[in-house]
């Protein structure tokens, strides 16, 4: 059975590895029997490429909001370097619109109209995901939401604000589009808004990884096996 490798940033925070094995157990909870790992593409001493190198088989599972450069070149590159041995997944970011909304309605009322605060990428493809998911949220709530970027990116955080006021929009909301506490906090917190919550371990967290893993090892099985009964049939 392939392992999977849940792929994540990385961070010296505390709370960031505490978020981590909270993750890693949630997942191996959803799926018994499944050796569940952990893989890294930044700060720690052993990074995503190197760890699915030691194992004989795995799933990686890009736990990223976005496609930005980590998913398009580090998983990539891991999967690479695997020799055949990894296979990568989606990313999880599209499935966790509904995690973005709950935490946002655990805020409260949100007001006349929501800024979705994400870190931003230099990717377009990335940004546009951002445009989508603040689209999707913005149905979801019935008020406007307009995506603000805290680096690479545009609008800013401030400009998104200034937009919204100008709209007329007097009681705005912040939306945080990430998964766990950061350094780009304070960027939000210097709006003077009210901010909804990181995802964290949210449900819809695992369950996108679970079902993931379970997507891919089936298409698997169901390859081999029918790669089998080919070499079986006389015909």
């Amino acid at each position: 059975m392939s392992t999977l490798v849940i792929a994540l940033h990385g961070t010296r925070r505390p709370s960031g590895a505490i978020f981590a094995e909270g993750l890693r157990d949630a997942v191996s909870a959803e799926l018994p029997g499944v050796d569940v790992q952990l893989g890294f593409v930044d700060i720690h001493d052993e990074l995503l490429a190197t760890t699915v190198q030691r194992l004989d088989s795995s799933v990686i599972v890009p736990t990223f909001l976005a496609a930005g450069y980590h998913v398009a070149h580090d998983v990539a590159e891991a999967v690479r370097l695997s020799d055949g041995r990894a296979v990568a997944t989606d990313h999880v970011g599209p499935d966790l619109v509904d995690a973005i909304h709950d935490r946002l309605v655990e805020l409260g009322a949100p007001g006349d109209a929501v800024i979705l605060a994400a870190i931003g990428s230099k990717r377009p493809g990335a940004t546009a995901e951002v445009h989508a998911t603040a689209a999707h949220l913005s149905t979801l709530i019935g008020q406007p939401v307009h995506p603000g970027f805290i680096f690479a990116s545009q609008p800013s955080l401030e400009q998104a604000a200034t937009t919204l006021r100008a709209l007329g929009h007097s009681r705005i909301t912040v939306a945080t589009h990430a998964l766990l506490p950061g350094r780009y906090q304070h960027h939000i917190a210097a709006l003077g808004l009210p901010a909804s919550h990181p995802i964290g371990l949210h449900p819809r967290l695992v369950s996108a990884i679970a079902s993931r893993y379970r997507s891919t090892t089936g298409d698997r099985v169901m390859a081999t096996a029918a790669r089998t009964t080919r070499r079986l049939d006389p015909l």
